[in-house]
C-alpha cells in the first residue's frame, strides 16, 4: 500500500520547511508529498528546491494553483497524488515521528475509509491570560476507532482511502473560495454518498502554533462566525436530516433565541472572567453566522 503526503501552502515558508524535516522523520516514511502553493506567484517553490538540492530523501510533486481557492489547492493535490492512501497535513503544523505510522495502523485496526486525529493547539507564554485559560483553539477528542459524529468532520490531520476519496466529484467543492467548510462538506458527502467508515485516531496527533495574530478576541469571533455560517448552509440544504419548511422557520427563531441568550449571558459572566465572557460572545457570533448564511451572505475566511 502506497502512502502520499498531501500539503496545500500559502505564503508559510518557514513552516512548510520545518514540516518537510518532519516529514523526513516519519517512522513510515510516505511514497511521496504533493504539495500544491496557492500563491501565484509560487513563493514555496525556493523551501522545496533547498530542500532537494540538500539531498532530500523523500520525493516531492509541486505545482502552484494560482487561482486563490482553498477546495481547487486541495483537489490538486488529490490529483496529483498516486498513493493508496492520502495523508493531509496543513503547512503551518508539527509531525512527530510516529504520526503516518499511528494513523495508517489505524486505518487498518478499525477497517476505516478515513482517520481523522487531533491538531494540538501550542499557546505562546505570550498570550494573555484568558486566552490560555479559555482554551478556545481545542476540538473536541474522541476515542480512538469511534466513528466520528457529522459536527466534528473537519481536516488538519487526516488519512483517506485514496480510491473512495477519488470517486467523488471534486473532491472538494470550488464553491467555497476562500471560506471554510470544504473540508467537513466533502468528508459528510464521503459518509452519505460513499458509505465511507471515518473513525477517530487519538494517538496520531500534530501539533498547531498558534500565531501571534489569532491571540485576539476578534480572530476567535471571526473563526465562530465562518463555522457558524458553515453549519447553517449544510443543516438548511438537509445534509445532517431532512429538513422542512417548518423546520427552517423554527431553526431561524432557534439561532435568533440563541444569540440574544449569548450576548445576555456574555455580559452577566464578564465579572466572572474575562475567558468566561469570552466564550459566550464567541457563541453568539456563531449564532449571527448561522442567521446570516439566511441571506446568502458569506465571510471569506481564508481572504
Amino acid at each position: 500500500m502506497t502512502l502520499s503526503v498531501c500539503i496545500a501552502t500559502y505564503k508559510r515558508l518557514d513552516r512548510l520547511d520545518v514540516l518537510l524535516g518532519d516529514l523526513e522523520r516519519q517512522e513510515m516514511r510516505p511514497d511521496e508529498i504533493i504539495i500544491v502553493d496557492n500563491d501565484a506567484g509560487g513563493s514555496a517553490r525556493a523551501v522545496v528546491e533547498a530542500r532537494l538540492r540538500s539531498g532530500y530523501p523523500l520525493p516531492i510533486r509541486y505545482e502552484v494553483q494560482p487561482e486563490r481557492n482553498i477546495s481547487l489547492t486541495r483537489n490538486r493535490t488529490v490529483h496529483l497524488a498516486s498513493g493508496d492512501w492520502l495523508a493531509f497535513v496543513d503547512d503551518d503544523e508539527r509531525a512527530p515521528a510516529q504520526w503516518l505510522r499511528r494513523l495508517m495502523e489505524a486505518a487498518k485496526t478499525f477497517a476505516a475509509d478515513a482517520v481523522l486525529a487531533p491538531v494540538e493547539p501550542q499557546i505562546p507564554d505570550s498570550a494573555p491570560r484568558w486566552i490560555r485559560r479559555g482554551r478556545f483553539y481545542e476540538w473536541p477528542r474522541l476515542a480512538s476507532g469511534e466513528v466520528v459524529p457529522d459536527s466534528n468532520l473537519r481536516f488538519g490531520n487526516a488519512l483517506l482511502r485514496g480510491a473512495v476519496l477519488r470517486a467523488e466529484p471534486g473532491p472538494f467543492d470550488p464553491t467555497f473560495r476562500l471560506s471554510t467548510g470544504e473540508d467537513g462538506e466533502m468528508l459528510l458527502r464521503l459518509r452519505n454518498n460513499r458509505n465511507a467508515r471515518i473513525i477517530w485516531c487519538d494517538e496520531a496527533p500534530v501539533q498547531e502554533p498558534v500565531e501571534p495574530k489569532r491571540l485576539s478576541l476578534r480572530w476567535l469571533l471571526q473563526r465562530a462566525l465562518s463555522g457558524g455560517q458553515h453549519f447553517a448552509r449544510l443543516a438548511m440544504q438537509g445534509r445532517y436530516r431532512r429538513v422542512g419548511p417548518l423546520d427552517r422557520v423554527f431553526l431561524l427563531l432557534q439561532w435568533g433565541g440563541q444569540l440574544v441568550a449569548a450576548v445576555g449571558l456574555a455580559v452577566v459572566s464578564l465579572p466572572f472572567g474575562r475567558h468566561r465572557a469570552a466564550a459566550w460572545l464567541i457563541k453568539s457570533s456563531a449564532n449571527l453566522g448561522k442567521l446570516s448564511a439566511l441571506v446568502g451572505w458569506r465571510y471569506g475566511e481564508y481572504a
